[in-house]
C-alpha cells in the first residue's frame, strides 16, 4: 500500500543526500520496519511521505497513486501518522486532541462526522488512554502524551498506519502494548509501517525489516536475514552477538562490552 521507489532527499542539494536511492513497500497485512543508527534518514523518509521534505528523485505512492498528487485530507483518510516529535502550543483536553484525528472524516463546514464520538472512544481503548480522557495534554507524562498520540491516530482511520518511534518514554509494559496493537491491526489488514530502534521488539513482531544506514538501505527481508551480527555490528560500530529470543525464538541483539 505504501511504496517508496528509488526516493534521494537533501535538505540542501549542494550537499550529499541524506536519503540515497531507498525503496521499500509496506504492504497490507503486514508490519514492516525501518530501523538503522540515529541520522540514517529514517524518519526523513516519513517527514517525505506527508510532503514535509521534497525529493530530488523517485516517488511514493499510496495504492499506486503518487502522495504528491494526493490531496492533503484524502491522504490523511487513507494513512494515519505519528510522527516522532509533536509540539503543541496549547493543550487541551485529552478527548478533545483525539477527536482531532477525525477531522479528514469530516464534512462540508467541518460538521462533526458519524460515528466521531464512539471512533474516539474505541481508539481510547485500543491505546490504552480510556482513563486520561478527562485530563489536560499539558499534564501527560512522556509515555501518556506517547500513548494519546497513538489513539489520536487510530481515531483518524485509514488503512495504513505510520509509527516514528512510537514506543520512546514507554516503560516495558507499554512498548509490548503499542507493538501487539501494531500487530493486531496488520492481522486486520491494515499495512503498518514502524521506525524503530527497538530491534529486538521488532524482531518480534515485524514481517519485515529494512535497515538503513548513512541514508541508503544495507538490508532488506524477514528479521531472520536483516538481524545478521556481522552486518549490525558494522553499522552500529559496536561489537555484539545475535542470539535467540528464549520466548518467541526470534533473532535478538545482545550487546556487548567493549574491552581495552
Amino acid at each position: 500500500m505504501i511504496r517508496y521507489e528509488n526516493v534521494t532527499i537533501a535538505y540542501d542539494t549542494s550537499l550529499a543526500p541524506v536519503v540515497n536511492d531507498v525503496s521499500l513497500e509496506a504492504a497490507r497485512g503486514s508490519i514492516t520496519a525501518i530501523v538503522g543508527p540515529n541520522g540514517s534518514g529514517k524518519s526523513t523518509l516519513v517527514r517525505a511521505l506527508l510532503g514535509r521534505v521534497p525529493l530530488v528523485r523517485g516517488r511514493i505512492l499510496i495504492d499506486g497513486t503518487d502522495a504528491a498528487a494526493i490531496p492533503r485530507k484524502e491522504l490523511a483518510r487513507r494513512c494515519a501518522v505519528v510522527t516522532q516529535r509533536e509540539d503543541t502550543t496549547f493543550s487541551r483536553v485529552v478527548a478533545e486532541y483525539i477527536a482531532l484525528g477525525r477531522f479528514p472524516q469530516q464534512g462540508s463546514w467541518s460538521a462533526p462526522a458519524s460515528g466521531d464520538a464512539e471512533a474516539v472512544a474505541i481508539a481510547a481503548r485500543r491505546a490504552g488512554v480510556e482513563n486520561l480522557l478527562g485530563r489536560v495534554t499539558g499534564e501527560l507524562s512522556g509515555g501518556e502524551w506517547q500513548r494519546v498520540r497513538v489513539a489520536r491516530a487510530l481515531a483518524q482511520g485509514g488503512e495504513a498506519l505510520v509509527l516514528d518511534e512510537p514506543t520512546s518514554f514507554l516503560d516495558v509494559g507499554h512498548e509490548m502494548q503499542v507493538f501487539e496493537l501494531a500487530s493486531s491491526l496488520a492481522q486486520s489488514g491494515a499495512a503498518v509501517l514502524i521506525v524503530s530502534h527497538q530491534l529486538n521488539l521488532v524482531a518480534r513482531f515485524a514481517t519485515s525489516m529494512v535497515m538503513l544506514h548513512c541514508g541508503a538501505v544495507v538490508a532488506t527481508g524477514a528479521p531472520e536475514t536483516v538481524m545478521r551480527g556481522e552486518l549490525l555490528e558494522r553499522v552500529y560500530d559496536w561489537p555484539l552477538v545475535v542470539t535467540r529470543d528464549p520466548a518467541v525464538n526470534a533473532p535478538m541483539l545482545v550487546p556487548l562490552r567493549r574491552t581495552t
